[in-house]
């Protein structure tokens, strides 16, 4: 399940140069999603912190320069470990990653049916984003967000 090589534009290229200057954290990749006016920066694990800095000053001065939303995901090379990442992971009970009949993997995140709401975010923006990342990295081509009392988790699951 290695990952291709992701192309990035010069903008996005141009974007990461801004974030570590500004950082002095790492950036792996960058996403400029027009669609929901943000630029989506995946950061090497365990660098989270000096990206946002101290009380989010550093991600507000970076916000600021960039003139979008910015959004910060850690980065990891565990697909599961990586969408709890894009989610918040306080909030999830359970990644299932699975192969479909046509060969196609997708992920099925399990939550409370209280944090739903919060975990897809505001219309889908969290769902969005998951889905593009898992996507790029993993070619997981479909993420589920399901809460425990509309499909309950059971070990030996058969999808069919």
């Amino acid at each position: 399940m290695m990952t291709e090589k992701i192309k990035l534009t010069s903008d996005e290229l141009r974007l990461i140069s801004l974030f570590q200057s500004i950082t002095s954290a790492t950036a792996r990749d960058c996403i400029v999603d027009d669609k929901m006016e943000r630029v989506i920066f995946i950061v090497n694990k365990g660098q989270m912190g000096l990206a946002i800095g101290k009380g989010g000053t550093t991600i507000r001065q970076l916000q600021n320069v960039v003139a979008k939303k910015v959004e910060l995901v850690e980065y990891s090379d565990d697909p599961s470990e990586f969408i709890r990442n894009i989610l918040n992971s306080e909030m999830i009970n359970e990644v299932k990653i699975n192969e479909r009949v046509d060969g196609t993997m997708q992920a099925i995140v399990s939550v409370d049916a209280k944090k739903k709401g919060v975990v897809v975010g505001k219309e889908g923006r969290n769902a969005e984003k998951a889905r593009l990342l898992a996507k790029r990295y993993f070619q997981i081509s479909n993420v589920l967000i399901v809460s425990e009392d509309q499909f309950p988790m059971h070990k030996n699951q058969v999808n069919i």
